[in-house]
């Protein structure tokens, strides 16, 4: 699977010892056990191959952006049935303060502040695989603004100090300008301080999401008709709770597990909020705040905000839960390969690792599922830069057999009769 992928994927190195040394690395990825370090990579004894891998990651000047589009593209005519791009944060604590990014910094994914590297994944989601293809190094401040730093690193002169959501959008926005890719809805946790922004950036481009959010963030609703002044404010918790009758039931199989989960799901139409610094828009984008309730709570505990209106709400709680179908594959097969062992300094050679780790996860994956595809058989694929697949109706013939149903469960109070089946 690996020769494949260098010839699939490594056209873009201009040398042919490139593309040898780019395999070298990629079957030390895979096979190597322990921590994949260059030195582990190399072995005992062979200094000459350690030199050449240390030249070919952390100094050579080959661009990883071509691999990584190749990449996508790739996974997009052989994954089985992608349904999103899902954005994976991923923290590297580290003892020291000479690795490029590294800085002392709050981590909501930890609940503290690290000593670490903050860094994102694009990764190509579907029920039953996903794939990274795109990552970022989020810069703290001193790593852009202090000269000495910025050169010891090579940090590129267009590089910007950004939160790592911004980081991510940023991403995003140039994957849909230039990769060529399906536009797929794009599924992410987003801070309160970064949503209006965030929203706006999508809106341009017409991007489909759907945004992980606090129950705490203030949403705007209501308003019209002639008997419903507004609009109003509240916290999105409060808004959820308050429409709890209005719940319809979801079952639904977790990712990685055999048995089934039972949640409850309502909605509500919202608007668009203002941020400082720019008004409401003359024309918002129309948005739905949806949040879901474990089967026993009394509180709704998950909230999302959606532009994506022609779905179904079952289907747009199975988006949002392709999050846990990049954490398994991130936990089984991307950290396996050794995606936060990079030892380096450098930022191009943090790229060039992130790039040939994420190659070593599809050639694993790939390599397992020789005919996974045959099973799930999917509409054809549209023209690039189209329509989403995910906003059409699918085609009848295209849909899987519905799967087996779990035993029915009480009726609960405020709780609509009315069951929606996914998985």
């Amino acid at each position: 699977m690996i020769d494949v992928m260098i010839s699939l994927l490594f056209e873009s190195l201009p040398r042919r010892d490139q593309r040898n040394w780019a395999r070298v690395y990629l079957n030390g990825l895979v096979r190597t056990n322990g921590k994949k370090t260059i030195r582990n990579i190399a072995g005992t004894g062979a200094s000459s191959v350690e030199q050449s891998l240390q030249q070919f990651i952390s100094k050579s000047p080959w661009d990883w952006t071509p691999v990584r589009r190749s990449l996508a593209q790739h996974l997009e005519r052989t994954a089985q049935r992608p349904l999103a791009w899902v954005l994976q944060p991923m923290v590297i604590e580290k003892a020291g303060d000479r690795s490029v990014g590294v800085g002392r910094q709050f981590v909501p994914q930890l609940g503290r502040t690290a000593n670490c590297q903050q860094a994102g994944g694009i990764w190509l989601a579907s029920s039953e695989a996903s794939f990274p293809v795109e990552w970022t190094l989020t810069l703290p401040g001193p790593w852009t603004s202090e000269l000495m730093r910025r050169r010891r690193a090579g940090i590129p002169d267009t590089a910007r100090s950004l939160t790592p959501a911004q980081d991510a959008v940023h991403a995003v926005q140039r994957m849909a300008a230039t990769w060529q890719l399906q536009r797929r809805p794009v599924v992410m946790e987003v801070a309160n301080c970064d949503l209006a922004q965030s929203i706006d950036s999508f809106a341009l481009q017409d991007i489909p999401f759907v945004f992980k959010v606090d129950g705490s963030l203030p949403v705007s609703f209501g308003g019209a008709g002639r008997h419903k002044p507004g609009p109003h404010t509240a916290p999105a918790r409060e808004l959820i709770d308050s429409l709890r009758s209005q719940r319809r039931v979801v079952e639904w199989t977790r990712h990685g597990r055999a048995e089934g989960a039972v949640t409850l799901l309502t909605s509500a139409p919202i608007f668009a909020t203002p941020y400082e610094d720019r008004p409401a828009p003359a024309s918002p984008t129309p948005l739905l705040l949806f949040g879901a309730w474990t089967e026993t709570a009394l509180l709704p505990s998950e909230f999302w905000i959606t532009n994506i209106g022609d779905r179904p709400l079952a289907q747009l709680f199975l988006l949002a839960k392709l999050t846990d179908r990049v954490s398994l594959d991130f936990t089984e097969t991307c950290e396996p390969v050794g995606i936060r062992d990079f030892e380096g300094r450098s930022f191009r050679g943090w790229h060039h690792h992130a790039t040939l780790a994420s190659v070593a996860h599809a050639a694993k994956l790939l390599g397992a599922r020789p005919h996974a595809r045959d099973r799930y058989p999917g509409p054809a694929r549209p023209a690039p830069m189209t329509r989403p697949a995910a906003l059409a109706p699918r085609p009848a013939a295209a849909r899987p057999a519905t799967p087996a149903v779990l035993p029915p469960h009480p009726h609960l109070p405020g709780q609509t009769p009315r069951r929606e089946y996914i998985r």
